[in-house]
This record gives structure tokens, C-alpha cells and sequence, in this order.
């Protein structure tokens, strides 16, 4: 991370189930990713691209970057000054439980568009984590809630299922629990799509039209976030590496920076924090 460049990814123990963010970045770009929370980034300062179901978005200052949960998407800066912002991570449970004490939403609740001007919003995330960082529990978890509702109210809806339809579907999802069950091992692009009865060129576009990226990205995506809870459980970054098919600690520390945006010793200190306070 550049000199002019900072970030924080923490957790604060009186808000379970949700990750919190304070950035700036001015040449980082973010890999093609997803998360299994929701993203609701406040921009303060700059503009973030972000390229998201087949279109750049952009989001200025006063804005909301929106990204719902394993929704495949990048960032960068959009000006040389890069961006600056806060960012609040609900899980889909949270949100889900506030949708349904406070709007109409019916199904499994999500944003509609990725990008919402709502300079309110705003400010309350980033009040969400000054309440965060001055321990103020009751304070944090209201306006999340505000923020949440909010947000919803603004910009929800019930987000669409897709089913399983065809066969090319079903050779994709079994890809996927092949290289979750042989993630520190996995086989090549014609191995697999051998043992799956398929090409590789078939494979290629099965998996890409159903999970948004090719296997080998989704790969290591999935080995990350396998990482990311490893670290929480307390495992060394050089263990945790390893354990999820990276060569070494730099392999892990690389693709880390590149999908988390802090690296792997960053982000389980501000962790242990949490546990400590615990």
C-alpha cells in the first residue's frame, strides 16, 4: 500500500455480523471479487469505479457504492486523487431481520441499483463507525439499523433466485463443489471438466454464465474468503496460507490486499482486538 494510501478493516464485538471499513486509496484496484455480506460503501471524498454486472458504475463523493452478497465486482479509482471512504459489511441475516421489522420487502431482500446519491446514507455510515471506534454500542447499532432501513427503503427489493435450470447449470455448480472440496489441490480446467462429462470450453462459459467469472478467479476468491476464517480463528497467516492451496504467505499476502484491501496480518490483528474485548 502506497505511503498516501491507508485502510482499517476491523470488527466491533457489539455489532455481530458485520464487517466495518475506513479507506483511503488512491492506486488500488480491487480484483473481480464477491463478498458474503452486503457492501454499502460511503463515498467521503474522490470517486470509485467499480465494474459490476457488465457496466462501470461510478460513485462520487455523497454517494453509495450498493453490492449485494456473492455479486461478483472490482474497484478502482475513478480520479488521480483516488477515493475516500467508509464502508459497513451486514451479513444477509441482518439485513434480512431488518427488512422484515421495517418495509414490505418480501423474499430475500437486496439493493437495486449498485450506486444510490443519498448524502444522508452518507453520513450515517460514517457515523455508524465513529460510534464503532468510540464504543458507543448503542449508538453503532441504531444508526446501522437507520442506515439499513434506510437504504432499503430508498433502493430494495426482493433479489431474484436463479434456479438450476439447465445442464450447463448443473455441470457449473458441480465445478464449484469440486473446487471447494479440493481447494488446496485443485484439478486442471480439462481434468475437471473430464471427470464432469463436459469440454473445457463448455465448462469455461457454464461457470462463468452461473457464478459471474471464470473457475481459476472464482478459485481464488473462494480461497481467501476460506482464509479470511482461518485468520479469524486465530491461525497464523503462513498456516492459513498454505492451508488454502497458496504456495506461501507473499501468494496469500498479494491476492489478500487484492480482494480485502488490507493484508493478512492487518486484518487478523484488528481481529484479535475484537476477541480480546470479548
Amino acid at each position: 500500500m502506497g505511503s498516501r494510501e491507508r485502510a482499517r478493516h476491523w470488527r466491533y464485538a457489539e455489532l455481530p455480523g458485520v464487517d466495518l471499513l475506513r479507506a483511503r486509496y488512491i492506486e488500488k484496484t480491487f480484483v473481480r471479487h464477491t463478498h458474503e455480506h452486503f457492501v454499502i460503501a460511503a463515498i467521503a471524498e474522490g470517486v470509485e469505479v467499480f465494474h459490476h454486472r457488465g457496466a462501470d458504475q461510478y460513485a462520487g463523493a455523497g454517494a453509495l457504492a450498493l453490492v449485494n452478497p456473492d455479486t461478483p465486482h472490482t474497484g478502482r479509482a475513478g480520479v488521480p486523487e483516488g477515493w475516500q471512504y467508509g464502508a459497513v459489511y451486514p451479513s444477509p441475516e441482518l439485513v434480512a431481520e431488518i427488512a422484515a421489522e421495517t418495509t414490505s420487502v418480501r423474499g430475500t431482500p437486496g439493493f437495486v441499483r449498485p450506486v444510490l446519491d443519498d448524502v444522508y446514507a452518507v453520513q450515517l455510515v460514517h457515523r455508524v463507525l465513529r460510534a464503532a471506534d468510540e464504543g458507543n454500542a448503542l449508538a453503532a447499532d441504531t444508526l446501522l439499523r437507520v442506515a439499513v432501513t434506510r437504504l432499503l427503503r430508498l433502493n430494495g427489493g426482493a433479489l431474484p433466485q436463479r434456479e438450476v435450470r439447465t445442464a450447463g447449470d448443473l455441470v457449473a455448480v458441480r465445478a464449484r463443489e469440486v473446487l471447494e472440496g479440493r481447494m488446496a489441490e485443485p484439478p486442471s480446467l480439462e481434468r475437471l471438466a473430464a471427470d464432469l462429462g463436459t469440454g473445457p470450453f463448455a465448462l469455461l462459459r457454464a461457470f462463468r454464465d452461473v457464478y459471474g467469472m471464470p473457475p481459476h478467479t472464482w478459485l481464488t476468491d473462494a480461497r481467501v474468503r476460506r482464509a479470511r476464517r482461518l485468520l479469524d480463528a486465530g491461525v497464523s497467516p503462513a498456516e492459513a496460507a498454505v492451508a488454502v492451496g497458496f504456495t506461501d504467505q507473499p501468494h496469500l499476502n498479494r491476492h489478500f490486499a487484492r480482494i480485502v484491501g488490507v493484508p493478512p496480518g492487518a486484518y487478523q490483528r484488528e481481529r484479535k482486538n475484537v476477541q480480546d474485548a470479548r
